[in-house]
């Protein structure tokens, strides 16, 4: 079973730039989807972007297109989420998320996934 752990976040600045990293330890395979969500304080767990192992292909969430990049390091078996043009609501734990059965679709519910990692911390101040 794959084993995830996150890292990076912390206090950033309104406007700046932060980049998460999702290391997989354990065998990956190229019909895995790996995801970042995202959870505020009194709010549900939101996606906000996913790729695909094996071919590479993304989704984002409408909230973060255009400023945040997902892309994966295979021989290192690393995710990554850069986040620029950061915005206050940004602040929240994001977690790295991986889908390993099921059809090869970018999935956007937190149901979809069965491996997750502890979750970072991202506060973002204005």
């Amino acid at each position: 079973q794959v084993q995830l752990v996150e890292s990076g976040g912390g206090l950033v600045q309104a406007g700046g730039s932060s980049r998460l990293s999702c290391a997989a330890s354990g065998r990956t395979f190229s019909h895995y989807i790996m995801g970042w969500f995202r959870q505020a304080p009194g709010k549900e767990r939101e996606f906000v972007a996913a790729i695909t192992w094996g071919a590479g292909s993304t989704g984002y969430a409408n909230s973060v297109k255009g400023r945040f990049t997902i892309s994966r390091d295979n021989a290192k078996n690393t995710v990554y989420l850069q986040m620029n043009s950061l915005k206050p609501e940004d602040t929240a734990v994001y977690y790295c998320a991986a889908r390993t059965k099921g059809v090869v679709l970018i999935i956007t519910t937190p149901a979809g996934y069965d491996v997750w990692g502890q979750g970072t911390q991202v506060t973002v101040s204005s």
